[in-house]
């Protein structure tokens, strides 16, 4: 279930980078290409026309992946009202031991980044959060032992 779920705000992400990539990518690539193949007499033998190559497997690659994860997404909309932790919602806990406070974004997998705020449901932190509510403790199993949160607020 948790392998396809996804924010309304993560789909809008999925949709503008498949559509960067089948534009302005694809584009980029195709400019490459025409240029070392222009620049050779035998493409064949060119190192600038096989980078490009490897580029536009890349890019056609990353695009097929967007495709499958937008035809498997499930939506995951936040229920605000229902004082639980959900997909989509903005969490801050508090570790108890250091007293560190985390202000994240609980979304699907694929959409995870740690440097923006955002985990997924499937990470350590996520499974202990989702459906908790305000101030309700929860033990995360980590690799340098268990660790224990504070909920503080969903929003």
């Amino acid at each position: 279930m948790h392998g396809t779920l996804i924010t309304p705000d993560g789909l809008t992400r999925l949709r503008e980078e498949l559509e960067r990539l089948e534009t302005e990518g694809r584009r980029s690539v195709a400019e490459r290409l025409a240029q070392a193949h222009a620049r050779e007499a035998n493409p064949a033998e060119s190192a600038d026309y096989h980078d490009a190559r490897d580029e536009q497997a890349r890019l056609e690659q990353r695009i097929a992946l967007l495709r499958e994860r937008l035809c498997s997404a499930e939506l995951a909309a936040p229920q605000p009202e229902n004082g639980r932790v959900d997909v989509g919602e903005r969490v801050r806990v508090r570790d108890l031991a250091s007293g560190e406070r985390l202000e994240l974004e609980l979304v699907g997998p694929h959409e995870s980044d740690v440097s923006a705020g955002r985990i997924s449901v499937v990470s350590p932190l996520g499974r202990a959060i989702v459906g908790g509510r305000r101030g309700e403790v929860v033990d995360v199993e980590a690799p340098r032992g268990t660790l224990r949160y504070r909920i503080t607020a969903v929003a």
